[in-house]
């Protein structure tokens, strides 16, 4: 290939470049300005393109070319579009390889022009190439094929212009282009999870974005069949109804576009945090009660993206048609469909205009015939057409409510078809509160999706759960799902517990209200009605208790149990919970959060099947000795030798450790009891993740800072803290860590060096500093999250309970007990929960200042200024 290399540009005072430089620089703030005034998209790119037209010609005309030359526009740039900050690219084509035969002219000329571009200020795309180099590139990649589509000639000759674009039509296979480009973009849409629903979508590049659009022009312009919205409405590929809609969706995605450039002062195609408020206030969105403006203005992005990713697959299909003409396989169903080439089709596409029941029918057939691969687009077309027939009417007709939930009992494709009815506009019409917040973002720093996205992601979830390939997943929740009569009301209750979302207020207890609604509608059985309304109701419960209190206390799983009442709730509840942590972000689950609610729901069980309800504290607890005795056996550990630690612990050590930690304790400790010298160990952590650290030495003032700060040092997230003082002076505490940067961490390697480095350490006792405050997310810096900070005593009036909620960030947890160290205020035991960048932890502390209200104030004040972002 015939490409000019040329060296980094001389930034020298160049005379044509700074006057055409100058014209640009005018030219853009020009339109800028206008675009300002008059906010039309289109009006905008073609006046941008054409501005660059006049500095490139300008340019060519100063560098005398080479005889024959063409200097030729592609890609968006050669279809007279252009964004403000998007590369320009151009193709400089020879009539044969070039020579440097002077230095003024051939390969040298163009050298100069390259360079004089780039001196101008322009972002080039260039290449050099022949008619013939051009062919090889083309064939080689589909890219490349797609650039050189959209042609224009900006100078030079006319003639070899006119002979490379008979060579590129006569060359292009149009059926292998349609196959091409289908295939990008299916590999483009997993690359962004096939979701328009990304929080910082790309404008260009996520599904229902502008290269949705186009693809469906490439092909068709490929095809022959027009270049424009109203040509493929002509050629009978879309309705005019259809081309207006995508018109209007492609003006609002291009406006957004062009904003974000502005607004960046540079090529920016994401819709990232930092610039989402500026850009709907520059809308005219404003904040109110219970939506921010950026909300709603990302609400109407995701409602055109879905609209455009629904008339994408209309019209592949149709242009897939029109390509591959082929007898059609055709076979009845009933009286109303059949199946085209395994895909649904109606056989009168005003069926769903004079018959609308038939819409929820085809979803049902859809799932009762897995040869169907989806919809024809004929049918497709007729469903869009005929979306607002699920009226009122609809929604109160018997028949249609028995359809919805016979959707939702069929044994396959409930997650499929529900997904398809949100994408086709259907669930929101017949869910009405549903479709209010279809495209709803939340930011409260966990949910990586919108609201609607995220409770089908909690219903396929719950429906993975019955799959026997995923079984060894989440062993007890398959198992639990297997055994559950009527698994539909779990469906139910992930369909409404997130749904009045945004509403103001509780959205529990409006869900609930909602939920119970639809079922009376229903008809469903008064057990499953209550079943679910309580589900949606108290959806948070379980996964609160879990994280924010000690479930090693009988007494939390004794209230815990007297709210949950029967297995069966226990046994829904747990689901459920599961299903909607997994449902939030790949972050948020982890083993350790699993180990929590597994540990409740047993603990929970027990006391629901009758077991160890009648049984005192002190059995339990003697029950655990016993237990870890047996286990300190295995150990090789002489029986009774045990005893001497044992008799320096009180029943509240017992109670909050687990047989295998206590009896994990014995062996390292029960020969040096006393001892002046810290012993630190360290063992992969039973829950799966991260690393269990023991900590024993005498008590020291600022021992739990002095710990969080050295986790912090070590890059290590504190997941769990049980921070216990024997009767004779002694710290033995109990820390879960884990690296949240590396998921696939090899902690085995991480032993020795914890236990080697926090020894000394903690054997050094150099003075306390304060930790340097970690960096903020993109996310927290766009969207803070404004911190609570909560002090209260106990029920027994012994210590005091501080919770706070605050953007996470690293070094956190360390700047906390530092805080509570310089106040001289003991943790007694810390519950660390972190969802997402949002930090919710739960300290169990006690200290004489707690007693004084000037100081609790002041205590407060200290704590609020080290949560404040800054």
């Amino acid at each position: 290939m015939s490409t000019v290399f040329v060296s980094a540009p001389d930034r020298s005072a160049n005379a044509p470049a700074a006057r055409w430089k100058q014209e640009l620089d005018a030219g853009r703030r020009a339109l800028e300005s206008a675009y300002r005034e008059h906010g039309q998209p289109h009006r905008l790119l073609v006046a941008q393109a054409r501005l660059t037209d006049r500095v490139l010609q300008g340019l060519w005309a100063e560098v005398d070319p080479p005889p024959g030359c063409a200097l030729v526009a592609v890609g968006g740039y050669g279809r007279c579009e252009l964004f403000p900050h998007s590369d320009v690219d151009v193709v400089i084509l020879p009539p044969g390889p070039l020579v440097h035969e002077s230095a003024s002219g051939g390969a040298s000329a163009i050298e100069r022009f390259i360079s004089l571009m780039w001196d101008t200020g322009l972002e080039i795309g260039h290449s050099v190439r022949t008619i013939e180099e051009c062919e090889a590139e083309m064939a080689a990649d589909a890219v490349i094929r797609t650039s050189l589509l959209e042609r224009r000639l900006l100078a030079g000759s006319r003639a070899l212009f006119a002979r490379f674009s008979r060579r590129f039509d006569a060359t292009l296979d149009v059926r292998g282009f349609y196959e091409a480009k289908t295939l990008e973009q299916q590999q483009r849409h997993l690359r962004y999870q096939d979701t328009a629903y990304n929080l910082e979508p790309n404008l260009k590049e996520s599904p229902g974005g502008r290269r949705d659009l186009q693809t469906i022009l490439w092909i068709a312009r490929a095809a022959g069949l027009g270049r424009t919205w109203r040509n493929l409405a002509a050629h009978g590929l879309m309705t005019p109804a259809e081309a207006r809609d995508l018109a209007r969706h492609e003006r609002l995605i291009d406006d957004l576009r062009i904003r974000l450039h502005y607004l960046a002062g540079r090529r920016e195609d994401r819709l990232v945090f930092d610039v989402q408020s500026a850009l709907a206030r520059e809308l005219g969105f404003v904040d109110t009660a219970t939506r921010r403006a950026s909300e709603q203005l990302m609400q109407r992005y995701y409602r055109a993206a879905k609209s455009i990713r629904q008339i994408n697959v209309i019209l592949l299909q149709n242009l897939h048609a029109r390509l591959f003409p082929a007898q059609v396989s055709v076979q009845s169903i009933d009286a109303h469909f059949q199946a085209v080439d395994e895909l649904l089709d109606v056989r009168d596409e005003e069926l769903f205009a004079t018959r609308p029941a038939s819409i929820l029918e085809a979803f049902l057939l859809l799932q009762r015939h897995p040869e169907l691969k989806g919809m024809s687009a004929p049918t497709l077309r007729s469903l869009w057409r005929n979306r607002n027939r699920v009226d009122a009417a609809f929604r109160r007709d018997s028949e249609n409510r028995a359809r919805f939930l016979e959707i939702l009992r069929q044994p396959r494709g409930v997650t499929h078809e529900l997904r398809r009815m949100n994408q086709y506009g259907i669930l929101g019409r017949y869910l009405p509160a549903f479709g209010r917040i279809v495209g709803q973002m939340q930011h409260d720093l966990y949910h990586v999706y919108t609201v609607d996205e995220h409770i089908l992601m909690v219903v396929r979830n719950l429906r993975r759960f019955t799959e026997a390939q995923h079984a060894h997943e989440y062993p007890l929740c398959s198992r639990l799902i297997a055994d559950f009569a009527r698994p539909e009301v779990l469906y139910l209750a992930a369909l409404f517990h997130d749904i009045a979302k945004a509403r103001g207020g509780d959205h529990s207890r409006l869900g609930s209200i909602d939920a119970r609604r639809f079922c009376r509608q229903h008809n469903l059985a008064p057990e499953d009605a209550r079943l679910v309304g309580w589900l949606v109701e108290q959806h948070l419960t379980m996964s609160l208790t879990a994280q924010k209190q000690d479930i090693s206390d009988p007494a939390v799983i004794a209230a815990f149990a007297a709210k949950v009442k029967t297995a069966r709730r226990l046994a829904a509840l747990y689901l459920l919970t599961v299903a909607d942590i997994r449902g939030t972000s790949p972050r948020v689950w982890n083993a350790w959060k699993a180990k929590l609610l597994e540990d409740l729901f047993h603990a929970t069980q027990a006391v629901l099947t009758g077991g160890p309800a009648t049984r005192t504290l002190d059995d339990s607890l003697e029950a655990r000795r016993r237990e870890a005795a047996r286990q300190l056996r295995l150990y090789a550990v002489p029986e009774d030798a045990e005893q001497a630690l044992w008799r320096k612990l009180d029943g509240v050590y017992f109670q909050r450790q687990a047989d295998d930690e206590v009896a994990g304790a014995a062996p390292q400790l029960h020969f040096r009891v006393v001892g002046l010298e810290p012993l630190v160990t360290a063992r992969l952590s039973r829950g799966g993740v991260g690393l269990q650290v023991m900590i024993y030495l005498p008590d020291q003032k600022a021992l739990f800072a002095r710990i969080c700060g050295f986790f912090r040092k070590a890059r290590l997230s504190i997941l769990d803290a049980k921070i216990y003082t024997t009767r004779h002076g002694y710290a033995l505490d109990t820390f879960t860590v884990h690296d949240p940067a590396n998921p696939d961490a090899a902690y085995r390697a991480s032993i020795s060096y914890v236990e080697f480095e926090l020894k000394r350490a903690l054997t050094e006792g150099k003075p306390l500093e304060p930790p340097p405050v970690g960096r903020l997310s993109r996310h927290l810096k766009a969207f803070p999250l404004t911190p609570e900070v909560s002090l209260f005593p106990d029920d027994k009036g012994t210590h005091y309970i501080l919770e706070i909620v605050a953007g996470d960030r690293p070094g956190l947890l360390a700047r906390i007990a530092y805080t509570l160290a310089a106040a001289n205020i003991n943790v007694a035991s810390a519950r660390i929960n972190t969802l997402g960048e949002r930090a919710e932890d739960v300290f169990l502390i006690e200290g004489a200042r707690l007693h004084n209200e000037a100081a609790l104030l002041r205590l407060e004040t200290a704590l609020y200024e080290q949560l404040r972002l800054a």
